[in-house]
């Protein structure tokens, strides 16, 4: 199974989010938007109870105020991402998740995606954007299944 380690803004952050995108191009669907915090790849169903026993040990934040704001690029042309950028404090959370899974800690840049595809559009939207606060209460093991979604595995 395909796993990363997320946090999810609440809905009301999204829908803000979603109204200040809406018309500015094709996005991603709405409930998967989240923030990765470490992407663990496919893992053999026998590692889940170690992945969940190792992410029981993160501290995590709670009452850590984030926020979405601005936006901004990875890559270019067919392998471009737009992402709205996250403000608040991760670096930590990410390096611990990342350590209590035995992941290499590299370079984080906390955000959520929003579209897989250059749009001037939704890069215009993302300028200047600045979403309302939400306070941090969970991190969620969540399961990628390619052309259906995500599920949470469990949240902590």
């Amino acid at each position: 199974m395909r796993l990363f380690v997320a946090v999810y803004p609440p809905d009301e952050v999204s829908r803000d989010l979603r109204r200040r995108l809406t018309g500015a191009g094709r996005l991603t669907p709405i409930e998967r938007w989240h923030v990765t915090l470490a992407f663990l790849g496919e893992v053999d169903a026998e590692r889940l109870p170690a992945v969940e026993q190792a992410l029981g040990l993160v501290t995590v934040p709670k009452g850590t105020e984030l926020r979405l704001r601005g936006g901004g690029r990875f890559g270019r042309g067919r392998s471009t991402v737009l992402w709205a950028g996250v403000d608040g404090e991760l670096g930590q959370l990410h390096r611990d998740v990342c350590e209590r899974l035995g992941l290499p800690d590299g370079e984080f840049t906390p955000h959520l995606t929003v579209a897989y595809r250059d749009d001037p559009g939704v890069s215009l939207a993302l300028d200047g954007y600045v979403g309302p606060p939400w306070s941090l209460d969970e991190i969620a093991l969540v399961r990628s299944d390619p052309g259906e979604g995500y599920t949470t595995v469990r949240s902590w």
